[in-house]
């Protein structure tokens, strides 16, 4: 499956940002920061990391519901959707 460029380059605008956030959180955790300001910047990667998949999904919906013997892949995409959750 070949997803849309423009929704490529938005999930790996979302997933460097998720990459950043999680060198932050290694180097809270290293400085004993305080538990609270961990867990929000974990919720701010989580979630990150969550929309690029939503959007890779999205973007990539028309090429998912087709599968490859040219037949509806609606299995595959239910199962793919569920793999985020």
């Amino acid at each position: 499956m070949q997803l849309p460029e423009e929704t490529t380059q938005s999930a790996v605008r979302r997933l460097k940002r998720a990459q950043g956030q999680l060198g932050g959180i290694i180097r809270m955790l290293e400085e004993g920061r305080d538990c609270e300001d961990v867990m929000v910047q974990v919720a701010a990667a989580a979630k990150a990391i969550d929309r690029a998949g939503f959007a890779i999904i999205a973007g990539g919906m028309r090429e998912c519901l087709v599968a490859d013997d040219g037949t509806e892949g609606t299995e595959r995409l239910e199962k793919l959707f569920l793999s985020l959750a």
